[in-house]
Parts: C-alpha cells; structure tokens; sequence
C-alpha cells in the first residue's frame, strides 16, 4: 500500500508542474501586452481622458516590462 501511494504522489508531481506552466501567459499574450502598452504611451491627452487615465497612469503602465502581466493571469 505505500508503494501505491508513493507512485501516486509522484505522478502528481509533473501533473502539477504542467499545470502551473499552463497558468503563465503565452508568448503571444506577453508580446500583445508589451504592443497594447506601447500604444498607451502614445494615445493623445483626449483619448486618456475618455478611458479614465492621466498622462502620468498611462506612462508608468506603458514602463511596466511585458513579464508583468496583470493579475488576472496569474493563479
């Protein structure tokens, strides 16, 4: 019985692994992220105003490095 159980915690193991590799956000995300940033440092004061952010919000989101993904990504 301990040999079962200690073959069922080691397939858990990379299960696990592959799970959490599947929670981190994908190249393509990470680069659409980086490209949706740099377009925020050059919106004009107008368009800033309209979706609720400064000119000072919008560059230090657009500073954030693309790895920094937003919470919402992360488990």
């Amino acid at each position: 019985m301990a040999y079962l159980s200690s073959v069922a915690a080691s397939a858990r193991g990379p299960v696990s692994l592959r799970a959490s590799l599947f929670a981190l956000p994908s190249l393509g995300q990470m680069m659409a992220l980086a490209r949706q940033r740099r377009a925020l440092a050059d919106l004009p004061a107008e368009r800033l105003d309209d979706i609720g952010l400064t000119a000072t919000q919008a560059r230090a989101e657009a500073r954030r490095p693309f790895w920094d993904a937003p919470r919402v990504w992360r488990c």
